[in-house]
């Protein structure tokens, strides 16, 4: 096999969550070019993501589901509706996340409950539940999550989503520790600041904006399509002996 070959995805199915929009609609794409079916998931339809999907000539399965509130039961019964209608699953991009900013003084409980239960408490309980149907399959897997500039740093008025992307950082170790000789890849990718919904209020304030960009040596936001390369890697048989490592895709941010 050559080696351009082996970041071949023909054939794989992926479950995406947070598959509608930003960067989980760019990461169903680029699989999707690589070769693989996708299922997305998220709490709202997911039209868009589906026609450029299927215009590349995969499938593509829309799953609507509430991930803050997502049960141990509901996750399971998630990659089961998948495995029914695609066959199997080889993938899961732990992509679904949400951020609520408030200063720490006065940071409420909801917003802390809320923000802890999609950015990691979700990515756990349903990365267990594929790593069971990989396991089941006999197949192995590669599960890769998204994490965060923020599971280096501390950030300003984010404390709940400082500390779910460091739990993602964390856990991705924790289930390649212990996945590994089942031949399931967990890796995690940290974004740096991308031009996405969750970044909005950032670009819309002038001054932080700018502060942002400077410190970029890059020098621009990234976008939903920086994002390709990686993930295409990290679920790919070219990535086989990277396990347990959350990669920057932050334009050098962490390096200035």
């Amino acid at each position: 096999m050559g080696i351009l070959d082996q970041f071949s995805l023909a054939g794989k199915v992926a479950i995406v969550t947070g598959a509608s929009t930003g960067l989980g609609q760019g990461m169903c794409l680029g699989l999707a070019d690589a070769g693989a079916n996708v299922v997305g998931v998220d709490y709202v339809d997911m039209p868009e993501t589906k026609a450029q999907v299927e215009a590349l000539g995969r499938k593509f399965l829309g799953i609507k589901k509430d991930l803050i509130h997502a049960s141990q039961a509901d996750l399971v019964a998630l990659v089961n509706e998948a495995v029914a209608y695609m066959g199997k699953v080889d993938i899961l991009v732990n992509n679904a996340g949400i951020i609520k900013r408030q200063d720490a003084l006065e940071f409420s409980e909801q917003n802390w409950d809320d923000v802890m239960n999609i950015n990691s408490r979700t990515v756990f309980f349903l990365s267990q539940a594929c790593a069971n149907q990989f396991i089941k399959q006999q197949s192995g897997g590669k599960i890769v999550s998204v994490a965060s500039m923020l599971a280096y740093q501390g950030g300003i008025r984010v404390p709940s989503y400082t500390a779910s992307k460091s739990a993602v950082k964390g856990i991705t170790m924790a289930m390649a520790n212990e996945w590994a000789k089942y031949n399931i890849n967990v890796n995690a990718i940290a974004p740096g600041y991308m031009a996405t919904n969750n970044t909005k209020q950032l670009r819309d304030d002038e001054t932080r904006a700018g502060q942002i960009l400077e410190r970029i040596p890059a020098g621009r936001w990234g976008l939903p399509s920086d994002m390709m390369g990686a993930i295409v890697f990290l679920a790919s048989d070219a990535s086989s002996y990277v396990n347990g490592f959350t990669l920057a895709v932050d334009g050098g941010w962490l390096a200035r």
